[in-house]
């Protein structure tokens, strides 16, 4: 696979994750430093959102892909852009659709490639 097609695979596998509750595929590949950044500016350590996802205070029920774009890799480092219609309830909200847009940067630590920070907005 070429290092477009691993990108674009590890923001796939990300988002079966968060609906599937799969903690050990999200630690393998989120970077320990991932920070997530939400709409509302709210910024997000990796654990406690892993954390959030197990106890079910963030609750993905799904995910659908719409378009990955502005795709750039220069190195031991990558960008894209992925959309997807999320279905989620989020710190107690009802249950909504969101068309999620998440710009997502990725580093290669040790020649594997892992997420190192992902910036929420819509579309």
């Amino acid at each position: 696979m070429t290092d477009e097609e691993i990108i674009i695979e590890l923001y796939r596998i990300e988002n079966e994750a968060m609906v599937t509750k799969n903690i050990t595929k999200l630690n393998e590949i989120l970077a320990p430093s991932m920070e997530l950044i939400h709409m509302t500016g709210y910024v997000q350590k990796k654990f406690e959102w892993i954390d959030q996802i197990q106890n079910e205070q963030m609750k993905y029920f799904s995910s659908k892909e719409e378009n990955i774009k502005d795709i750039e890799v220069n190195g031991d480092s990558a960008t894209l852009v992925g959309q997807n219609q999320v279905r989620a309830s989020v710190w107690g909200s009802n249950v909504n659709t969101w068309p999620l847009q998440m710009k997502v940067y990725f580093v290669k630590q040790n020649g594997q490639w892992v997420i190192s920070k992902q910036v929420a907005s819509t579309y």
